[in-house]
């Protein structure tokens, strides 16, 4: 591994200061997580609704919500984090 590779953020290949956050930062990974089990639910309340499961479909309808609302509650819990370390507000166009 060279040293361009162990340095974060990765200023050789971008001048964005937070590329990568998402991914290396593993404290995002539970709301990722979160939002992609969300997602697979969509489509299991979706294929529920679809074949007459009513009951199946709200089950799967109320876990895709809280996976969802959960996972990216998490993801801007984080993002939050590490803008106010860096004593800046979540909107600032400054990173991301």
């Amino acid at each position: 591994m060279n040293q361009s590779e162990k340095q974060f953020p990765d200023d050789a290949r971008t001048t964005r200061s937070h590329a990568g956050e998402s991914i290396r930062d593993t404290r995002n990974w539970p709301g990722l997580i979160l939002v992609g089990v969300g997602l697979v639910l969509v489509g299991l309340t979706l294929t529920a609704a679809g074949y007459g499961f009513a009951g199946w479909a709200v089950i799967a309808g109320v876990a895709c919500g809280v996976c969802l609302v959960v996972g990216i509650g998490l993801v801007i819990a984080e993002h939050r984090r590490v803008k106010a370390q860096e004593d800046l507000a979540l909107g600032d166009p400054r990173g991301h």
